[in-house]
């Protein structure tokens, strides 16, 4: 009997260490590797829709600088969740300059413009260098306050301006600036759920 217990108490162990040394891992795949992010809003629909999850890379911000097309997660500007520029500027001008410092929440959107880029905004649709940008995934309205803001701006050494694919429903860069290379938290490269959903970005 006094030997069942002891076995048992072990296996009580075991089981302890085992689920303490996974939920470990786990917590340590969130915070160096892989994160998943909830789509909070109807910004970046038809791509992502409200609810769909998606995994976020984390691991290769460490080692290279976004690109144009990649849809990010990142912490915007202080003050963006209140619609907040840097600057004051014209109404047909995008945001020029971010405020200092960065929001606790997250954010997902495309990044549009590199560092060094002029961006205007003309119907709904980027126009980058003077070239409209080929937006496949994009709703574009040219009827939204957002929508139509064709005096350039130039995106900032080290900022990268980020736009919502559903450009009528999205407060993004045009209303509170570009981003910091140091507020990205990583690519988001493919939804998991709802099943249906499943697949790359």
């Amino acid at each position: 009997m006094a030997r069942e217990g002891k076995k048992a108490g072990g296996s009580l162990i075991e089981l302890v260490v085992i689920v303490a040394i996974a939920l470990g891992v786990a917590l340590a795949i969130q915070a160096f590797l892989v994160k998943p992010f909830r789509i909070p809003s109807e910004s970046m629909v038809p791509t992502l829709e409200v609810g769909q999850r998606v995994l976020v890379d984390r691991i290769s911000m460490r080692f290279s600088d976004p690109e144009r097309g990649d849809v990010m997660v990142f912490k915007p500007p202080q003050g963006a969740d209140e619609g907040m520029c840097g600057v004051s500027h014209p109404a047909d001008q995008p945001c020029p300059s971010s405020t200092p410092g960065k929001s606790d929440t997250n954010f997902i959107k495309r990044v549009i413009g590199m560092p060094g880029d002029r961006i205007a905004i003309r119907d709904g649709r980027a126009i980058v260098n003077g070239e409209p940008l080929d937006e496949p995934y994009i709703i574009p309205d040219g009827q939204c306050a957002l929508c139509d803001m064709p005096d350039p701006i130039v995106v900032p050494e080290g900022q990268y301006y980020m736009l919502g694919d559903n450009r009528g429903a999205s407060a993004d860069s045009r209303e509170w600036g570009p981003v910091p290379r140091d507020n990205m938290i990583g690519n988001a490269f493919a939804t998991y759920w709802p099943p249906s959903k499943w697949g790359g970005l």
